[in-house]
């Protein structure tokens, strides 16, 4: 068995501190790298690389268990070279005889993060949390629209603050997701996508510390947006082909807006440049495919997907939560990671806190609670009776109600026949109507 040095192409989220580059996808005169050639010694030397190029080659050693098996040449493109059966190929002593797997998966191990308060303790702090952090989006946008730098840090601090309350009870601030405003899509769904984000991490059992990074990944995941002309963000009507092209640029105006930053997230900038990459290579802006895609990434683009579909925007009518954990399921395998994709629908569930149902009855009610054991039966607020007029609210909870009674026969769009959750929060009725629910689960309980 003889070895030989030669080069590999390497995609720049793969590259790790120790491999020696010997050449870039483009002539080096084009970059700020001083040296034709040179060793990854830190961080900052992969996101200098990360931000010029999109792949680079490195210096591999190749065994060849045989003589006559197939060598290359430093000039020729080495795509096949990990498949040959005969000889396995190492860069610097990693095996990449196979793409490269990410370094996060789903714990094996899942932390269980149980409620510590109930919903109706919760809620009143998860509106001011929900506020505060959607003045802050707004005020990064606007801030980078004018030249002013993201400030991570004020960034991580709402990011904590949206964590500690999903930690405490999650089902608080997912009820703000649903409480959507058109004209405010991009605040709200950079917001929306991080509170998902972390409920999903939480339902998926990460440690606090990985729950934070993927908050501050949703977060700043739509970034780049700040780049794009405000008359191209809210036409009111659909994109001409040329537009659509400037809008999927916004993945690189975040990545390079996060990477300007002198305490650059590393995972913020992969999500941000990566969240709309597919697992088929179908997606934007490389088309890489499945294992290459940053496992971050994949979880954000779940949430990204779900609240894009069921929020309302100037052209297009939000669909209900059903209608998107359909079109997810759908897409597993393809669009998005499957197993991922599986888990997101346990974790938002049939009936999440805050959809509009029709029952059996043809009666509308707005959805207060699940019930864990019986999700199909959650706890309901009556607001439109059979005729679609409006009826005094009342909660019901059907985990109690004899079968046939009074069952969902369907889940609405937000806004069906003029039911706005917003305006019954407004009016303080989903807080007391749940306030009943929780006195009538103690009764219950003894």
């Amino acid at each position: 068995m003889t070895d030989e040095l030669g080069e590999v192409e390497v995609f720049v989220g793969n590259l790790e501190i120790g491999m020696r580059v010997t050449r870039l996808d483009r002539p080096w005169e084009e970059t700020d790298f001083l040296l034709q050639g040179f060793v990854i010694e830190s961080e900052a030397d992969i996101y200098s690389l990360r931000r010029q190029c999109d792949s680079v080659f490195v210096e591999t050693r190749v065994q060849f268990a045989e003589p006559g098996a197939f060598r290359h040449s430093p000039g020729r493109r080495r795509e096949n070279l990990g498949l040959s059966a005969r000889g396995g190929l190492t860069t610097l002593g990693t095996p990449v005889d196979k793409p490269p797997r990410d370094r996060q998966r789903i714990p094996k191990k899942p932390v269980a993060h149980i409620n510590k308060v109930n919903f109706e303790r919760e809620l009143p702090k998860a509106r001011q949390y929900y506020d505060t952090a959607k003045e802050t989006v707004k005020s990064i946008m606007e801030g980078i629209r004018i030249g002013r730098a993201i400030d991570i840090n004020e960034s991580r601090k709402v990011v904590d603050s949206i964590v500690d309350s999903i930690l405490r009870n999650a089902d608080a601030l997912i009820w703000h997701t649903k409480l959507k405003d058109k004209d405010e899509y991009t605040a709200e769904h950079s917001l929306n996508v991080c509170i998902l984000s972390i409920a999903f991490a939480k339902h998926l059992g990460y440690r606090e510390a990985d729950i934070r990074k993927i908050g501050l990944c949703g977060f700043l995941h739509d970034v780049g947006k700040s780049k794009i002309p405000h008359e191209v963000l809210v036409k009111p009507s659909r994109f001409t082909d040329d537009e659509f092209e400037l809008m999927k640029k916004h993945t690189v105006f975040g990545r390079n807006l996060l990477m300007s930053l002198k305490k650059a997230d590393h995972s913020a900038i992969d999500v941000a440049f990566c969240h709309h990459e597919r697992i088929d290579g179908g997606g934007y802006p490389r088309g890489v495919k499945g294992e290459n895609i940053p496992f971050f990434a994949k979880v954000v683009a779940l949430a990204d997907t779900y609240d894009a579909i069921t929020s309302s925007r100037c052209y297009d009518q939000g669909r209900s939560s059903m209608d998107a954990l359909d079109i997810i399921y759908k897409c597993r395998g393809t669009q998005f990671d499957e197993e991922l994709a599986v888990e997101f629908i346990k974790c938002i569930g049939v009936y999440p806190p805050g959809s509009i149902v029709q029952i059996n009855t043809g009666e509308i009610a707005i959805v207060l609670g699940s019930n864990v054991e019986s999700k199909l039966r959650p706890k309901i607020m009556l607001v439109l009776d059979e005729n679609k007029e409006p009826q005094h609210e009342r909660m019901v909870d059907l985990q109690f109600c004899l079968r046939g009674t009074m069952e969902i026969a369907c889940e609405l769009p937000n806004g069906s026949h003029g039911v706005d959750v917003r305006e019954y929060y407004k009016r303080g009725l989903i807080m007391t109507q749940q306030t009943e629910a929780e006195q009538s689960d103690e009764k219950v309980d003894e």
